[in-house]
Order: C-alpha cells, then structure tokens, then sequence
C-alpha cells in the first residue's frame, strides 16, 4: 500500500470551523455577526415558527383515542364511609342515599380510594377496591366485595 492509494476513512468533518482566516470559516465560523444563532446554546426549537401558531398546532389531531371509552369510576374515600353505623353493607344506593353521591348516573361503578381512616364495621360493595383501601376496611373488621 502507498500513500497516493489511501482512502478517507469517512469520518472527517467537511469544515474546521473557527480555525482562522485561512480555512475559509474563521473568526464568526459561518453563525454571521450577532442574534440569537450566533450564541452559544442560541437558536429555537425544530418547530417553532417565529411565534406564529406552529404547523402541528393549526392541524387537526388524528388517530385513536382512549378517553371516551376508559372506564369511568366515581371515586370516593374510606374516611367518607365513617358516616354509616356499625355492621352496616355499603353500595350505590346507599351511598345515594347518604348524600355521598350526587352524581345521576353511576356509570361503570364505585372506586374506593384508601384516603382516611375507617372505624367502624362495613361491608363494602364496589367495582373496585385500591390495595390500601381494602387493607383498612379489613382491618377495621368490615368486607372488601367487588361487584
């Protein structure tokens, strides 16, 4: 092999920026004089527009969207269950009935959340129980039942 027969390895930059007069981008390094893009960190995000409303922002939005078909649970704490008497069962109606819910409609059912302290004995009907809610229904002697 010779010197004349060596190849680039591909991996050199095509300018030096910033290395004097002679390499054709000295002194600024072709950022021109001044403004924002001549600052370090300087310049704006890929998108923006100057300020005016950016392309991805005047479109529409497409495609699949969860939220009208997630679930939706009216959620309520342990603590708003210390109202009902000892040994008492605990569901929708109940709850309606108590003034707890004042929703119409209990759509895909009741969440209890474990804010709070329980005290008394309940039987709790719900869709759904959190780990720490049904931890202190339990504990406070009551039952846990996901209907």
């Amino acid at each position: 092999m010779k010197l004349n027969e060596l190849s680039s390895s591909g991996n050199a930059s095509a300018y030096r920026k910033g290395r004097g007069v002679g390499s054709g981008n000295g002194k600024t390094a072709g950022r021109g004089h001044k403004g924002q893009n001549a600052r370090s960190g300087g310049g704006v995000r890929p998108g923006f527009e100057g300020g005016q409303m950016p392309l991805y922002r005047r479109l529409p939005k497409r495609g699949f969207n969860n939220k009208r078909f997630a679930p939706a649970y009216i959620e309520i704490n342990v603590q708003d269950l210390d109202i009902f008497s000892d040994g008492a069962e605990v569901d929708a109606a109940a709850l309606k009935a108590a003034g707890i819910l004042s929703v119409p409609k209990v759509n895909d059912g009741i969440k209890v959340l474990g804010t709070g302290e329980l005290s008394k004995k309940l039987t709790v009907k719900a869709a759904k129980f959190t780990a720490s809610a049904k931890e202190k229904i339990e504990k406070a002697g009551g039952q846990a039942l996901e209907v």
